[in-house]
């Protein structure tokens, strides 16, 4: 009797120089960089994600790199009012999540988030980017682009595409070039676009996976994991996106990311992920009647354990 397949499975192989809990990690780009970063930290990995928020376009992406290797302060100049009468302040550089309602005060956090991120960056050996949308808005009269609107008038921004040239240029010529320590893993995000049309989506996808061919072709630090196909060919049924049916549901990460520790990390690394996934697990438990003493005592347990898988997994 034939096996009737109800899938096609992707297949990643190997990263050439497999990974593991000594290297440090700087993760940028969409909201798909997030959700791994997310995992990542609970599995105490030493890495950083996105220290001006979620970014789209590789442009941006690229920019804060620049930032970061220019521990360039933002200033006053920088911050802007948010649009629609939102009471809250942030800058074209960052996600709205950085917003506060005192200017001072975001750019105090910004400039703290920067400085972090930058001396991460500059120990990093490993750098995973989330390329997200080609779709772009250059600040007509700043001449900048942005990685966020604000809620600003759409008459204040050009709306462009990124070739997949001109995306290859960035990163090739100028980015990696200047990094030639660290090992590279591109991605494309699997989240949809809507708003520019299933059309447009389709249109920036393709231009993003053939910038990365280009870069990864040029490059042997560079790498490139198929996230998005994984989640368009193998989990090719909208069961595996989350309501919104844009963004991939907590199983389709979860599937997306167990195939990306087998492709990157070494199998005593895979090993310690699962022991430090318990810990992770004894420390968030949360006790059926919080007021006993022995609660206390559980979770010192538990941080005395982390301490110790700490030790032995970044000797």
């Amino acid at each position: 009797m034939t096996m009737i397949r109800t899938s096609t499975p992707v297949e990643t192989g190997k990263l050439p120089s497999q990974l593991g809990y000594k290297d440090c990690f700087t993760l940028l780009g969409s909201c798909f960089s997030d959700e791994i970063a997310g995992i990542m930290d609970s599995l105490f990995f030493n890495m950083m994600s996105n220290p001006t928020g979620t970014l789209y376009n590789p442009a941006s992406i690229a920019a804060v790199i620049r930032r970061m290797d220019s521990r360039e302060h933002f200033t006053m100049d920088d911050v802007e009012e948010i649009g629609n009468g939102i009471a809250a302040y942030s800058s074209f550089w960052h996600h709205s999540r950085f917003a506060d309602t005192c200017p001072e005060e975001f750019l105090s956090k910004a400039n703290d988030f920067m400085d972090k991120a930058a001396g991460h960056f500059g120990k990093s050996s490993v750098v995973i980017v989330t390329f997200g949308t080609s779709w772009a808005y250059r600040h007509e009269k700043k001449d900048i682009i942005v990685a966020n609107c604000l809620k600003h008038d759409a008459r204040e921004f050009k709306r462009f595409f990124l070739s997949p040239e001109e995306t290859a240029r960035i990163w090739s010529e100028e980015i990696i070039p200047a990094h030639k320590d660290k090992t590279w893993i591109f991605t494309v995000s699997p989240i949809r676009h809507l708003k520019d049309g299933l059309h447009g989506n389709a249109l920036s996808k393709a231009a993003l996976l053939a910038a990365c061919e280009e870069i990864c072709s040029r490059h042997s630090s560079c790498h490139y994991f198929p996230a998005f196909e994984i989640m368009n060919d193998e989990l090719r049924d909208y069961r595996y996106y989350a309501d919104d049916l844009v963004h991939p549901s907590t199983l389709a990460v979860r599937i997306i990311w167990e195939k990306f520790r087998s492709y990157a990390f070494t199998p005593e690394t895979v090993a310690l992920m699962d022991e430090a996934a318990k810990i992770r697990s004894g420390l968030e438990h949360r006790p059926l009647f919080p007021g006993l003493q022995d609660n206390a005592a559980f979770h010192e347990k538990y941080l005395k354990m982390k301490e110790d898988f700490l030790k032995k997994a970044m000797p």
